[in-house]
């Protein structure tokens, strides 16, 4: 049973065949690999929901401190050379593509190039730890286009699970977490905030889908590894109309919050993300980081999980689940492994869509 496939309300939650493949999709957001490509990119991702030039132009801005390059891109083939690694290491010879949303490659492309290459069966590995529309379904719909434009259908896919509270991710994330806290010098170490940050999105998607719940317990699962009781949650990267309510606490008013109430220093970990893309390095490096300057509160932020080798390793055990019969599911915390096979009305948000922001 594929899940880009038909679905009834008795669908199962998990797929409990042994099944073999024939490639891994990479799948993810895209970014600008140059100057010349930054407003095309952003138009791209705000396509359809009537943001105006001069607010496409601002975010521009983001981009040019970077020479117009978002790193997005190029962390990705960087996993995806891990991956290769890891998966060839235990001879799992599977070819992997890499297709994006929003920039080059198009994931259309990358379909039709799996297909001209023979490839039938393909699972998808998204590079979201969290489920949302716009990181799970939106996705899954990018690849039924994508398989609906081929004159012959002849590909299925299946994606990978969703790992938010997956061993492979929480303790890499808990170790570089504890690592940044030990920075802290001993004597501010009581007054040193523990914050965890994700992609805000806008409270009616956050409504029909488990974000926050898997966001709270990742949060607290990373927390506990980390050695802290104590931790707070807050958003960032918010766009679209300032009419739509969103999810919050900002991450910058949490910082003015921190400070107010007595901290020295913060330690800010970007759960909600696996890689330092622009999001990351604009959001939290520049702009959570000099506010803090401001507020005379020291800064670290601590880095994300990456291609550190217990994440790649996690991405092979997540392929292997879907190729063994009744598979062993690791997970941490009391939500027990997600599913692997979406229900009919998983994060579905109805007519409207907003999109994601850049990264």
């Amino acid at each position: 049973m594929s899940i880009f496939g038909a679905h009834t309300p008795n669908t199962p939650r998990f797929d409990n065949d042994a099944k073999s493949y024939d490639g891994v999709l990479v799948l993810s957001f895209g970014g600008p690999e140059g100057p010349a490509d930054v407003l095309p990119f952003l138009e791209n991702v705000t396509a359809g929901r009537d943001i105006p030039r001069e607010r496409l132009l601002e975010v521009s801005e983001h981009y040019l401190h970077f020479n117009g390059v978002s790193p997005i891109n190029g962390q990705n083939r960087a996993l995806i050379d891990a991956l290769r690694k890891e998966l060839d290491s235990h001879g799992l010879l599977l070819p992997i593509y890499f297709g994006n949303r929003n920039w080059e490659p198009y994931v259309t492309d990358t379909i039709r190039q799996m297909q001209e290459d023979g490839v039938t069966r393909a699972l998808v590995f998204v590079t979201s730890a969290l489920s949302s529309y716009s990181g799970c379904r939106q996705y899954r719909e990018d690849v039924t286009r994508a398989i609906d434009s081929l004159e012959r259908k002849t590909l299925e896919f299946d994606k990978l699970r969703v790992f938010y509270n997956h061993p492979g991710f929480i303790e890499p994330m808990a170790e570089v977490t504890r690592s940044a806290l030990g920075s802290v010098l001993p004597e501010r170490r009581g007054t040193t905030r523990l914050i965890f940050t994700a992609h805000s999105i806008p409270t009616s998607m956050a409504r029909q889908c488990s974000y926050e719940l898997q966001l709270e317990e990742a949060a607290r699962l990373i927390a506990e590894g980390a050695g802290q009781t104590e931790h707070a949650i807050s958003y960032q990267s918010r766009s679209g109309s300032p009419r739509t309510p969103w999810l919050e606490p900002d991450i910058l008013d949490s910082l003015r919050e921190a400070k107010v109430n007595g901290a020295t220093d913060v330690v800010v970990v970007p759960v909600g993300f696996i890689s330092d893309h622009m999001e990351v390095l604009f959001d939290l490096d520049t702009e959570a980081r000099d506010l803090a300057v401001e507020l005379e509160l020291g800064f670290i932020r601590v880095p994300t999980v990456g291609t550190h080798s217990r994440f790649v390793t996690m991405i092979r055990e997540l392929i292997m689940e879907r190729m063994s019969a009744n598979p062993f599911r690791p997970a941490l915390g009391r939500r027990g492994p997600n599913h692997d096979i979406c229900p009919l009305n998983c994060c579905q948000i109805g007519s409207v869509r907003p999109g994601s922001p850049a990264t």
